[in-house]
């Protein structure tokens, strides 16, 4: 929801407080599939997250102009629990070879409380539900989360989000130079640097915006 409020609706004032910035956020490309939706998907600016869509938007439509990718994609929701933070960023690195293809500079974002607006049925890795989320994954690339929320008139169970604050931050950008073929070590290098740059903006705000006092980043 945080991604949304923030780089599709402009919920919470993103063009106000970065103006002259056009984020486009990005998708899976099942969604753009289906008739309708492709059009409803296209009328909020939401592109495909493929290679050849973020070297486009990057390179060939102007200043101004940025991607928005939420990087640990449909796996990452299968690890999305009230009072936890596992993000799949540990082997995802194909961000940050079109970071260095582009010259683009790489910012990055966190929303508190994310997790908690949701519950998910326990899926731990290695269970018959984990097992078959997995699977329906790489034939579709969509997963099947079973959650469940609050309903319209009682607060225990429903399809609706719980009442929970979300907050986005946002970090300092980190500047990235252009480089036509980056070598394994600078994609290595700057995949680092991101990293840091993202556990120091959360280690920066949890006080503030966490939901736990124990709430920390996990790497998958």
């Amino acid at each position: 929801f945080g991604f949304q409020i923030t780089f599709v609706t402009n919920g919470n004032g993103f063009h106000d407080i970065f103006p002259g910035i056009t984020p486009h956020p990005l998708t899976l490309s099942l969604g753009f599939r289906f008739p309708f939706i492709r059009d409803f998907l296209l009328s909020l600016g939401i592109c495909d997250v493929s290679r050849d869509s973020c070297q486009h938007i990057l390179e060939k439509m102007g200043p101004g102009h940025s991607i928005a990718i939420i990087i640990g994609g449909a796996a990452e929701a299968l690890d999305a629990h009230p009072g936890y933070s596992r993000l799949k960023l540990k082997h995802r690195k194909g961000f940050v070879r079109i970071a260095l293809k582009s010259g683009a500079d790489l910012v990055p974002v966190y929303c508190f409380g994310e997790n908690d607006i949701y519950k998910q049925a326990s899926n731990p890795p290695g269970s018959w539900l984990r097992n078959f989320q997995t699977r329906f994954m790489r034939v579709t690339t969509f997963v099947p989360p079973l959650f469940h929320g609050r309903g319209v008139f009682n607060y225990s169970f429903g399809l609706l989000p719980y009442r929970k604050p979300l907050h986005v931050v946002i970090g300092k950008p980190i500047h990235v130079d252009k480089v036509e073929d980056p070598t394994e070590e600078q994609i290595a290098e700057l995949h680092k640097v991101y990293i840091d740059s993202l556990q120091e903006l959360f280690t920066r705000y949890k006080d503030e915006y966490g939901t736990t006092d124990t709430e920390e980043i996990s790497l998958l």
